[in-house]
This record gives structure tokens, C-alpha cells and sequence, in this order.
């Protein structure tokens, strides 16, 4: 079986462990929170698999689900930057042309690591949330906060909740698990499940099913 490493991006921000606190109707988001103690260093790695067996698995709540209750690219981080330029900003390969006053990322070139497509066209470019505004309501998000929810639909504090890719990729994607999409590029599944674990297990959502490895990846 491929084993997926899930790794540390800082002492505090654990992949799916720790950096946010369970996220039930009366919490509060703090992604400030400092991690798991039994995490000690960015090296610090857990499995994939092991991540995702801390996932509850429970039974859907889609009920009542729009999308306006996730407001969204806003700058919730107070660095001048809504979520969506400061992800276009991150993911452009080269240094992005930005306009300073209004951080607005007048020119770039991008790669979706998705599907491989270039283009230099931000009109061409989505902002990908990796677990999907409606799977995460239907597994948890449905009892949070409006402020949560703001929270996590501009997640930049972790660049595996949001990713810029092509357009065609992500509406291809729709609102699919990995149980029922992944990416055109194989090269990038393996990568892209990890992650999609990963933002589950740090925002305490529930899992439907557990989602892998899919068949071709075992």
C-alpha cells in the first residue's frame, strides 16, 4: 500500500492535528492555538492513514446548505490581502506583479497542479477550497458559527485548504470526496487525498466514508 506522509508545516500549525480546536456550535476558531504536544519539532510527520482513522465517521447533515453562509475572499487576517489574492499572490510561479494599494495581482503566471494547465489569465484561475464548502457543511460546519464558517471559507493559514487551479479542474470537482473525483494529473493524487485528510482532521470535520486509498492508489 502507498503510504502518504503528512508533514508539519510549522510548530503551529499541525496537518490535521491541533492547529484548530473542535468546532462545535459553542467553540470558537482560533487557528493562533499552538500544537499538539506530542508534536515537537516541523519535522515531525504522522501517516496519512493514521490521520484519517482520528476522523469521525458519522452520518450527513446536507440540510440547509447554501453557499452565501460561507462568506468568502475576504481578509480575515488584516494584511491588506482578501483569501483569493493572497492565494493567487502564493501560487504564482515567479515573483506576481501586485498592485499595492488594493493587493490586487495584476500579472502572474500560474500552473493548477490539478491538471498541469498554464495559463498567465487570472479570469482562468479558481480558488479551490481542497474539502468543498458543502462537503464540509455536510460533516460538521452545519453547527458552527457564522464566524467559523468565515474562517474557514478564507483559510489561508494553511496553504492545503486553498489552492489556485485551473478553472475547468475545479468545476470538474464540483462538491466530490475524493471517493468520487481526483485529479486529471495522477502524479498529484497521492498529494491531493493527503491533504484533503489533512484539512478534515484539522477543522474536526466527520468523515461519511473513509475516503481512500482510492483503488488505484493501493
Amino acid at each position: 500500500m502507498t503510504s502518504w506522509r503528512v508533514v508539519a508545516a510549522s510548530a503551529t500549525l499541525v496537518v490535521g492535528l491541533g492547529a484548530v480546536p473542535a468546532v462545535g456550535a459553542e467553540s470558537r476558531v482560533d487557528l493562533r492555538v499552538p500544537s499538539r504536544g506530542d508534536v515537537q519539532s516541523p519535522s515531525d510527520t504522522y501517516q496519512a492513514i493514521e490521520l484519517l482513522n482520528t476522523i469521525r465517521i458519522e452520518r450527513e447533515r446536507p440540510a440547509g446548505y447554501r453557499r452565501s453562509l460561507f462568506k468568502h475572499w475576504l481578509d480575515i487576517d488584516g494584511d491588506g490581502c482578501d483569501a483569493r489574492e493572497q492565494v493567487l499572490k502564493r501560487d504564482a510561479t515567479g515573483l506576481p506583479q501586485v498592485d499595492p494599494f488594493n493587493c490586487f495581482v495584476v500579472e502572474a503566471d500560474w500552473v493548477s497542479p490539478y491538471d498541469g494547465k498554464k495559463t498567465s489569465d487570472r479570469s482562468e484561475v479558481d480558488i479551490d477550497h481542497v474539502v468543498a464548502l458543502k462537503e464540509a457543511w455536510d460533516s460538521g460546519a452545519w453547527g458552527w458559527t457564522e464566524s467559523q464558517r468565515t474562517a474557514y471559507a478564507n483559510d489561508t493559514s494553511d496553504s492545503r485548504s486553498l489552492l489556485a487551479v485551473s478553472s475547468s479542474s475545479n468545476r470538474s470537482k464540483s462538491d466530490n470526496d475524493p471517493s468520487n473525483w481526483l485529479p486529471p494529473l495522477k502524479s498529484y493524487w497521492c498529494i491531493y487525498v493527503s491533504n484533503w485528510i489533512s484539512v478534515k482532521a484539522r477543522w474536526t470535520l466527520d468523515g461519511r466514508k473513509r475516503v481512500g486509498p482510492p483503488q488505484e492508489l493501493a
